[in-house]
């Protein structure tokens, strides 16, 4: 348990830090559809989804943006790419109700705005295998559509971000990297792009530099390195995800944060056996998505902070429990509902 003292402590500092970002920025669009509206389309005979409203939100590194922005974050530089379109318009709309400087994000005419479509339709829940549908109802997310480029970045734009990436960090707190994307170096974070961020963790060692990669996290060797039990697994090349955790941070020589779901967040410094910082407790139905990137929010704020590892992976595993119970949504955590929450739990 995080104590109220490094709680307050926390939170009072978020508004003085200045956080940059590193990543791809998608835009996350809900579409809710006319609940109980089964139209078919006289051309196909196949069903005609009836839109009734729009909700847009920044997603991918957008959603840790958010997450920073709610917990008061004073002020967010990310580095990025997005295209030159109406997704991108749209997404740049969002993120300009942040505390947000956009002058980084490159909009780029040969690029399609990474964007995930969400239909979303109104149903009743099932709360139990087996037992009839509750009178409670829930948004269920439909099939997805995705629109983003297949295809690497080019060597103009690559320099360019590596260019903006090395400009800001001296004005930074702290530097967070989100490695999105599977496919390799089709991302904002590729080889060269990863090559300055490691030259900057080195040359800097005092400052923070946070990594959370889908996919390749074992290709970074500098910063301190957070992913989830698959991920560091695959990354560490270790059946057991708190081993491979200790051997990511004596590779790195910094902390490695690893999130094991309810369980909490693992946490490993100096290369040593991983301690486990236990999950808060929590009822009802969940939406787990966008939970790792509230814990990321939540660790990087503690750090920042001056909390030491484990107080930061609490305060991580704080925020995680507020996001997780937002559902049809990625969830964020005001000060004022981390404050409830921390007393529900004291």
């Amino acid at each position: 348990m995080i104590s109220r003292d490094r709680l307050e402590a926390i939170l009072r500092t978020l508004p003085r830090l200045t956080i940059g970002l590193v990543g791809d920025l998608f835009l996350d669009r809900y579409l809710h559809l006319v609940p109980e509206s089964h139209e078919l389309s006289v051309e196909t005979g196949l069903e005609a989804y009836q839109i009734e409203r729009v909700r847009n939100s920044a997603g991918a590194l957008g959603t840790v943006m958010n997450n920073l922005a709610a917990l008061g974050v004073g002020l967010l530089v990310p580095v990025t790419t997005i295209g030159d379109d109406g997704h991108g318009y749209d997404l740049l709309r969002e993120v300009r109700k942040l505390p947000v400087d956009p002058a980084n994000i490159l909009c780029l005419p040969e690029r399609l705005t990474p964007t995930y479509t969400k239909p979303m339709r109104l149903e009743k829940r099932n709360a139990t295998e087996g037992v009839p549908y509750s009178a409670s109802e829930e948004w269920r997310e439909l099939n997805r559509l995705d629109v983003r480029t297949r295809g690497p970045l080019s060597a103009a734009a690559t320099t360019e971000v590596c260019r903006r990436v090395e400009e800001i960090f001296r004005t930074l707190d702290g530097l967070i990297v989100v490695d999105q994307l599977v496919d390799e170096d089709y991302g904002v974070v590729n080889a060269t792009v990863r090559g300055v961020i490691e030259e900057l963790a080195r040359r800097e060692p005092g400052k923070l530099v946070f990594v959370d990669s889908r996919r390749y996290l074992g290709r970074f060797s500098a910063g301190v390195l957070k992913g989830n039990r698959s991920e560091v697994q695959q990354a560490a090349g270790e059946a057991d995800a708190a081993r491979g955790l200790a051997r990511l941070s004596q590779k790195t020589g910094r902390a490695a944060f690893c999130t094991a779901g309810e369980r909490g967040i693992l946490v490993s410094t100096a290369g040593r056996e991983a301690t486990l910082v236990s999950g808060y407790p929590i009822s009802g139905p969940v939406d787990i998505v966008g939970a790792g990137d509230a814990a990321t929010s939540g660790i990087v704020s503690g750090l920042l902070a001056g909390a030491s590892e484990l107080e930061a992976a609490a305060f991580g595993n704080l925020v995680a429990s507020i996001t997780v119970q937002q559902l049809g949504m990625t969830g964020t955590a005001t000060p004022e509902q981390v404050r409830e929450r921390w007393q529900e739990i004291d």
